[in-house]
């Protein structure tokens, strides 16, 4: 522990030195995390404020909705301050809750996303059976799995790094605090601990996505038997979620799932999983879902009647 309190920050390199690079990001991704929180936020509240909530499907979008702002708000509101310039420094302590939670928030997104993916298989593959399986006590439970899944995912991660022990160099050449970049500036042998992460974060990531793969595989094969109605009102609920899955699990597969390395690519690929997926997630949940644009529209004219009604 001593040598770990001989450093007491670190130097967050970010994305560019370049000035103009770096207004040219802060705007960007200024806006970007203002869409993220207004469209997430809208999905949030018109879910919570309508009969959607009580269906399944719906329920797992409000959590995932929860999810990406909580994901993306542990490491972006500090992104978007340190590319106004200046020196990019981050605590002992807040370095090691970034590391939390980017991790636990970021897998308990990974376990509500396979959730929403059982949702839809028993949607389509059991809909007799639909309103029995799915009751809102194993929806709660299935919830609470993916939060208990998350913690049981980050907490090793966390207990791994803060014995790592840093004492020379403290420049992080990255723009949030995370295991493998960490690694790099460690004084000690970090073979093993890099090994255990991917072991951890690889896997996790990887074992997931197979399962995702293979539901979606089971569902579409399922379709044959269908409708061209019903199988075009399943392919749409279904390719939103194909797109989320792809956009979030390619860049984080790239990420962790590989020997205990750093690449200069590994920021660009972090800004899909960190910023990008979330952003696109009420867009693409919301564009080709006509329940949930009515919902929003009847939430929120309701809201403004009863504005103007109270003026």
């Amino acid at each position: 522990m001593e040598s770990q309190r001989n450093t007491s920050e670190f130097v967050l390199l970010g994305l560019s030195y370049d000035q103009n690079v770096q207004i040219f990001c802060f705007v960007l991704f200024l806006f970007c995390y203002v869409a993220l929180l207004a469209g997430n936020l809208l999905i949030l509240v018109s879910i919570r404020c309508s009969p959607l909530f009580h269906q399944p499907m719906y329920y797992f979008l409000s959590h995932l909705s929860c999810m990406d702002i909580c994901y993306t708000s542990s490491v972006t509101p500090k992104f978007i301050a340190d590319l106004r310039g200046g020196t990019k420094t981050i605590s002992y302590g807040n370095c090691m809750f970034q590391v939390f939670a980017m991790h636990f928030f970021g897998s308990t997104e990974v376990f509500v996303l396979t959730v929403m993916a059982f949702d839809r298989y028993v949607a389509i593959c059991k809909p007799l059976h639909y309103l029995l399986i799915m009751n809102r006590t194993r929806c709660n439970l299935l919830v609470l799995a993916a939060w208990a899944g998350g913690a049981l995912h980050s907490l090793p991660q966390l207990s791994m790094t803060i014995q790592l022990p840093f004492c020379g160099p403290n420049e992080i050449d990255h723009y949030f605090c995370d295991i493998l970049p960490l690694l790099k500036v460690a004084c000690t042998d970090t073979y093993i601990t890099g090994v255990l992460v991917v072991a951890n974060s690889g896997l996790v990531a990887l074992v997931t996505f197979v399962v995702l793969f293979v539901s979606y595989v089971i569902i579409l094969f399922s379709l044959r038997h269908r409708s061209a109605e019903g199988r075009h009102k399943a392919l749409s609920t279904c390719g939103s979620h194909i797109t989320v899955v792809i956009l979030f699990f390619g860049p984080s597969i790239f990420a962790y799932l590989r020997p205990p390395t750093t690449f200069p690519q590994d920021k660009i690929f972090a800004l899909f999983y960190t910023i990008i997926a979330p952003m696109f997630n009420p867009l693409i949940y919301t564009l080709r879902n006509t329940e949930m644009k009515s919902a929003m529209r009847k939430v929120w004219c309701q809201t403004l009647f009863l504005k103007e009604a109270h003026n």
